[in-house]
C-alpha cells in the first residue's frame, strides 16, 4: 500500500527533468517511505520520455512512467496519473517547477489528518509576465464572479486529494470539460494552502493562446448556462429597444416629420438581428458540440507504456 502519491504531467520538459527529479529526492525524507512518483509523458515532442527512462531507474524514490499515444492535453495526463496512481491520497504538480515541490509535503500533511479531502494550492504571488499575470487576473476573478465563487482569485495550478475524490475525478468522463472545475463540482471538505509561484527556470511554456482560449471555453461552456442566459437577456433587450423605436418612428410618422419613413429604424433592426441570430448560432453550436464529443464516448487519453520501478 501507497501512502502518498505525486502526480507530474510531463509535455516539452527535457531540460527540467534533472533538476525536477533532485528536487523530488530532497522532499522525500518529508514525505512517507512509500511515496511514488507518477509521471505522465503526453505526447511530448522532445527527448522528455527517454530522459526520465534512464533516470528513474536508479532514482531514490518509487515511481512510473507512463506515456500517452499522443498530446491530449495536461487535464487528460493528469486523469492518468490519478487512475494509475497506488496513493491513499495524491498531489498533482507541473514539471516546471513554477508551482514549488514543497507544497506536496503541505499536501501529504493536510489530507492525511482526515480534516480535508482536497487541498488546493492558493497564489498569492507570481513572477511571470506582466501582461500573463494580468490575463490570468482578469479571467479568474470573472470566472469566480459568474460561474464557481469558491475557486481562489488566481485559480488552481496545484492540489492534492484523497483516494476517494481522485476516483471520483476519473470516473467524469466527459469530454471538452475543465479538471479544475471538475474538482469543485464533486465536493467535499477544502482547504487552501498558500504559495509563491516561480519563475520559470528552463524552456518557454505550452501553454499557448490558443489553448487558453479553449481552456476559458470549455470551463465556461461545460459549468454554466450563462452564456444562455446572456443570449435570452440580449434577446429581450433587442426587443425592446426595436418596439421604443418603432414607437418613436410611427410618432415622427404620424406628424409628417420623415420623408424616408422607416429607413434609420430599419437599418439598426437589420442590424441587431443579424448580430444576435449570428452569437445565438455560435454559443447555441457550442453546446451542440459538446454534446456530440461526448456522445461518441471516446476514451479522454490512451496509454502507449507503461513502467514501474
Amino acid at each position: 500500500m501507497t501512502d502518498f502519491s505525486i502526480v507530474i504531467p510531463v509535455y516539452g520538459n527535457e531540460h527540467n527533468i534533472v533538476a525536477l527529479v533532485a528536487r523530488l529526492t530532497e522532499l522525500m525524507p518529508e514525505l512517507p517511505e512509500s511515496t511514488e512518483v507518477v509521471f505522465v509523458v503526453d505526447g511530448s515532442p522532445d527527448d522528455s520520455y527517454a530522459v526520465l527512462a534512464s533516470i528513474l531507474p536508479t532514482a531514490a524514490f518509487r515511481s512510473q512512467l507512463l506515456q500517452h499515444s499522443r498530446n491530449f492535453g495536461s487535464f487528460a495526463a493528469i486523469r492518468t496519473g490519478l487512475g494509475a496512481a497506488h496513493g491513499d491520497a495524491i498531489g498533482v504538480m507541473a514539471a516546471d517547477l513554477q508551482e514549488p515541490a514543497e507544497l506536496m509535503v503541505e499536501f501529504q500533511r493536510a489530507l492525511s489528518s482526515g480534516a480535508v479531502d482536497v487541498a488546493v494550492g492558493r497564489r498569492i504571488a507570481r513572477e511571470d509576465p506582466a501582461m500573463t499575470s494580468l490575463g490570468s487576473r482578469a479571467f479568474w476573478s470573472l470566472y469566480r464572479r459568474v460561474v464557481i465563487k469558491e475557486i481562489p482569485p488566481g485559480g488552481v495550478d496545484v492540489f492534492g486529494c484523497t483516494r476517494a475524490v481522485a476516483d471520483e475525478l476519473v470516473r467524469l468522463d466527459e469530454a471538452h470539460s475543465s479538471l479544475v472545475a471538475q474538482l469543485y463540482w464533486v465536493g467535499f471538505r477544502r482547504a487552501e494552502i498558500p504559495y509563491r509561484r516561480q519563475q520559470r527556470e528552463h524552456g518557454e511554456s505550452g501553454w499557448t493562446l490558443r489553448k487558453r482560449v479553449k481552456y476559458l471555453l470549455d470551463s465556461v461552456f461545460s459549468f454554466t448556462n450563462l452564456p444562455l442566459d446572456l443570449l435570452l437577456l440580449g434577446g429581450l433587450v433587442g426587443t425592446v429597444a426595436v418596439l421604443v423605436i418603432a414607437a418613436v418612428v410611427l410618432g415622427f410618422y404620424i406628424a409628417g416629420a420623415i420623408h424616408e419613413p422607416g429607413y434609420v429604424p430599419l437599418m439598426l433592426t437589420i442590424l441587431f438581428s443579424t448580430f444576435l441570430t449570428m452569437m445565438s448560432i455560435g454559443i447555441v453550436g457550442a453546446y451542440i458540440w459538446r454534446i456530440f464529443e461526448n456522445t461518441k464516448r471516446r476514451p479522454s487519453s490512451i496509454v502507449m507504456s507503461r513502467e514501474e520501478w
